[in-house]
């Protein structure tokens, strides 16, 4: 049987994969292992804006409530959000209801520990034992006044945006933000720090209807924004994930900045400060091999990890590192908060083209990125961690891996949180490398289709 955590918590299409049922399950052996030695505890809960997000909460929060612990809603509010709000209400859990960067179809549930960190593989195996095989036989349900309730604590959203705002001592008067807010959870607070640190703001995609979010828009397809920085002379732009846990940037000149290029800015920034510990940053095996170049010239170390932020996450905390992250735009900046957090990487961002007097353009040129092609193989999820087992396509990932042995590198790996497969090339030539990773990509398709 498949683990029905992955990287990012438990995830899937909601209503079939993600049901109701298990949502409720899910609530109540939270609330019974992350707070086993609470008499009342108390688990706080947030959503984004996909349609199938009240539902789950509702069944949730039956489940944390049936138990005895008392769950407090927030509503929509980025995940960040929650990982700091668990810890500022002093709460003994925490628990979001996104699928991130998916489409509407798809929900998720994660869970904060009380000091805001995501749940290690330990903690989650536990839950997943209870959600399996049902509460402990000595446990017994509360009735009567021992029953949970639920609580709407209303100014949540006020102290998540003034908090990140504390993490600046910038003013961002004359200077124009433009905001893709992917439809998703960052809707609301997002233009309220920018304007509140005085930029002038020009939002897109901050209208969500529940079945738009991520939809052509967001950290996944910034194209859009890109445009919009162009046509409207803006100094900048960011985009959002649906729960605002991640961030892409573009500069005045409407390029793309990822979360590897924000990394290297952010790194020297922190090191001319004197608060880069260590003088080490953490990435992953995906990330570009010019960040490796670019930090070596500026005498910072990069110590590399699994893909996922969690991994990340756990080699800074290990070794007391305060920034990692990845390409795909999850940066994590400790001296801030336990996990990615899309806005605060945005006010840093612009806090330090601030502070430098330069675009951002010229801060993100510390880095060059090296051609690099990549392809998301559409597998069969039962069948996506097998793909090292299947002859075929071992043969054609040893045929590459010689062929890019002293030129560049391959990178074959399992999506934690899609029925997928992603082949990664970096080598000198770009058209010779789509065509490699597209046949890859396609013979896995083929070997692990359903």
């Amino acid at each position: 049987m498949a683990r029905l955590f992955g990287t990012d918590g438990v995830r899937g299409i909601a209503n079939t994969e993600l049901t109701c049922d298990l949502a409720f399950r899910l609530g109540q052996a939270s609330a019974y292992v992350l707070a086993s030695d609470v008499h009342r505890p108390t688990i706080l809960v947030g959503r984004d804006t996909r349609l199938s997000g009240e539902m789950l909460e509702s069944a949730l929060v039956a489940g944390i409530c049936s138990v005895g612990a008392r769950a407090v809603l927030v509503e929509v509010l980025p995940t960040p959000a929650i990982a700091y709000l668990t810890r500022f209400y002093e709460a003994d859990a925490g628990a979001v209801i996104s699928a991130s960067h998916n489409t509407v179809e798809y929900n998720g549930i994660k869970f904060f520990d009380k000091n805001g960190y995501k749940l290690p593989d330990a903690i989650e195996d536990r839950i997943e034992e209870i959600v399996t095989g049902g509460m402990p036989t000595d446990f017994e349900m509360p009735i009567g006044e021992r029953v949970g309730r639920p609580v709407r604590q209303r100014n949540a959203t006020r102290r998540y945006v003034d908090f990140v705002k504390e993490t600046t001592n910038v003013r961002l008067d004359g200077l124009h933000v433009v905001l893709d807010c992917a439809q998703g959870a960052s809707y609301e607070v997002a233009p309220m720090v920018f304007k509140e640190l005085g930029a002038k703001v020009s939002c897109y995609y901050h209208e969500p209807d529940g079945t738009n979010i991520n939809d052509n828009c967001g950290s996944t397809h910034p194209r859009r924004l890109c445009e919009l920085v162009r046509e409207l002379g803006a100094d900048v732009g960011f985009a959002f994930d649906g729960d605002a846990d991640r961030l892409m940037a573009v500069d005045e000149r409407g390029q793309l900045i990822n979360g590897d290029q924000v990394m290297a800015m952010l790194a020297l920034h922190l090191k001319e400060q004197g608060r880069l510990r260590q003088n080490t940053i953490v990435a992953t095996v995906m990330s570009n091999m010019g960040l490796d170049i670019a930090m070596k010239k500026h005498g910072v170390k990069i110590e590399k990890t699994r893909v996922g932020d969690r991994y990340v996450l756990e080699k800074m905390l290990a070794d007391g590192y305060v920034l990692g992250g990845e390409q795909s735009g999850h940066v994590i900046l400790l001296d801030y908060n336990t996990t990615g957090d899309g806005l605060i990487t945005a006010v840093q961002v612009i806090s330090a083209m601030v502070q430098a007097q330069r675009p951002l353009s010229r801060l993100a040129g510390v880095m060059q990125m090296m051609p690099q092609s990549q392809y998301a193989a559409n597998v069969d999820d039962k069948k996506k961690y097998d793909f090292d087992k299947n002859e075929k396509i071992m043969q054609k990932i040893a045929e590459l891996e010689r062929k890019y042995k002293d030129k560049g590198r391959l990178v074959v790996r399992a999506s934690g949180t899609e029925p997928r497969v992603r082949v990664m090339i970096e080598g000198p030539d770009q058209r010779e490398m789509d065509r490699d990773v597209y046949a890859l990509s396609k013979l896995i398709e083929h070997e692990l289709r359903g």
